[in-house]
């Protein structure tokens, strides 16, 4: 069962380094928090969550978000321990500096992708920060999952990285060593990373867009689900309490705090899908500068008092234990 305390809001480390636990290496928006107009062309009334950057050092301040995205240490029954990452964004090496080192993180066995937009794989180059040093790149690439669209995309982006074999007359450079393994978008078509089953959660980033999160664990139901405007039917039941069942924790995407937006979820539609699922327990992801971290969460506990399911805002450097 998931343990039933949120750690330090500093991001401090807990005691209990036995079992599995997820880390939020983000939980901003594709522009991160601080957002950087908000610092170099200051209003009379500057906006209060982002100047909280230049006095606040990131790691006591959680309203400094990187890219959205989770570490899961997964604990096998072994007792060791594998390290799953999901999504590679923009603000990835500041993650790995930031929480790998104060989390005791030594390294990724394997990546997962929800999409190819920056936010969520711009940050792939730097993988070989965490892969052992080869200047000829001879070491076991780590095995990457993901979308066959986002492989397409990838492609383009990312071709030093996705090419098997240098051309003739092509050096060796370092670079990240990356094994493509293509998912399916269908909530019956799950697939292991590093022994853990996951199951691709298809839902709508827009209309015309198709992202996935992820429903995993068996001794704990756990969806994450970070970039959505809107679920088709099929996924909806899959991690509804009134379908598949109910979920241990929800990792869910909330965009702004007010009003509604055409790629991701707002808070409203955020808390009314909360109520429609009925997880056990709700964190929040994917916040922009909107998000006072202290006075929202105050008015999630009024929220979660009257409603029965309690929901936070997670916070860069989270790390919640949980059995998987």
């Amino acid at each position: 069962m998931m343990d039933g305390s949120i750690p330090h809001e500093n991001g401090s480390v807990s005691s209990d380094r036995d079992g599995s636990a997820l880390i939020f290496l983000g939980t901003g928006c594709s522009s991160a928090v601080p957002n950087a107009m908000c610092l170099i062309q200051q209003a009379d009334s500057p906006c209060y969550v982002c100047s909280q950057s230049l006095s606040i050092p990131p790691e006591q301040n959680p309203n400094y978000r990187g890219n959205t995205s989770l570490l899961i240490d997964y604990c096998k029954s072994d007792g060791k321990h594998k390290y799953i990452q999901i999504d590679v964004g923009k603000t990835f090496r500041e993650q790995v500096l930031r929480w790998f080192t104060l989390h005791k993180i030594p390294r990724v066995d394997s990546i997962i992708l929800t999409h190819e937009h920056a936010d969520a794989v711009l940050g792939l180059d730097d993988i070989r920060s965490v892969q052992p040093f080869s200047p000829t790149n001879d070491i076991d690439p780590t095995p990457i999952f993901v979308s066959q669209y986002a492989m397409d995309s990838l492609a383009v982006k990312f071709p030093y990285l996705v090419q098997k074999k240098l051309k003739e007359g092509q050096e060796v450079r370092r670079v990240a060593q990356l094994d493509w393994r293509v998912i399916e978008e269908d909530c019956e078509k799950p697939f292991v990373a590093s022994d853990l089953s996951f199951t691709p959660l298809p839902v709508m980033h827009g209309e015309d867009y198709v992202c996935l999160g992820f429903l995993f664990g068996e001794k704990s139901r756990v969806a994450y689900i970070s970039d959505v405007s809107r679920f088709p039917p099929n996924t909806e039941y899959v991690i509804s309490k009134s379908g598949g069942g109910q979920l241990d924790l929800l990792i869910l995407d909330t965009l702004y705090k007010t009003g509604s937006h055409n790629t991701h979820l707002c808070f409203p539609q955020t808390l009314d899908t909360i109520k429609r699922l009925s997880p056990k327990r709700a964190l929040l992801i994917g916040m922009t500068h909107e998000f006072d971290h202290h006075k929202d969460n105050e008015f999630l506990e009024e929220w979660s008092k009257r409603e029965g399911i309690p929901v936070k805002l997670a916070h860069d450097g989270l790390r919640v234990p949980i059995d998987l």
